[in-house]
């Protein structure tokens, strides 16, 4: 409960709010900057959902994981050890975090736009966007932590998660291409037609 609270919300709140920022910006400009800059569909909101979710696992990772992990454990086995270490944590979190990260963000982003687009389902659409958003990101964090005393399971709790996290924003990008009000315009649909 503790991941869903201290990871989930709290996480997936913060990665969220480049994504209401340029919701409100634009909302606030005039035409023709408005329209390159706001969110009016779930297509924007899946991208700056991607976009905010590296920049926040970069962030983290860069800011807060590999510096205590350095100094950490330089202080018990010295400063190359320390150094190892950092290096040790900086691939598998750049490579792992940054999936998961990016697909809960793209899910709520996705979810952010669609409220916009249908404006009389809005709080409903938010409020599961960010619920089963910070549901799997809560329930990845907490299987990650029982890897000591539940071992393999947990690794098929993992690709469980991952699995469905990613369903879920492959599904979101489908469907927000269908919906898009653009679709005529967007890049991929030149090459492979509607």
């Amino acid at each position: 409960i503790r991941y869903f609270f201290g990871a989930g919300l709290l996480e997936e709140l913060l990665k969220s709010l480049p994504i209401f920022v340029f919701y409100f910006l634009g909302r606030n400009l005039s035409s023709p900057r408005r329209e390159r800059v706001g969110v009016w569909e779930p297509l924007d909101g899946i991208l700056l959902g991607s976009a905010s979710a590296v920049g926040f696992t970069l962030f983290e990772t860069l800011g807060q994981y590999v510096p205590g992990t350095v100094a950490q454990v330089a202080r018990e086995m010295g400063e190359q050890a320390g150094l190892l270490a950092g290096l040790e944590l900086l691939i598998p979190r750049i490579l792992g975090e940054v999936a998961g990260h990016l697909a809960w963000s793209g899910w709520f982003g996705y979810c952010i736009g669609l409220s916009i687009l249908k404006p009389r389902q809005a709080w409903r659409t938010l409020i599961v966007g960010y619920l089963s958003a910070a549901a799997l990101h809560g329930l990845w964090n907490s299987s990650a932590g029982l890897t000591g005393t539940l071992g393999v399971f947990v690794l098929g709790l993992l690709v469980i998660v991952g699995g469905m996290s990613y369903v879920l924003l492959g599904s979101a990008i489908i469907k927000a291409r269908s919906l898009s009000p653009t679709r005529s315009q967007n890049f991929a649909t030149r090459f492979y037609g509607s």
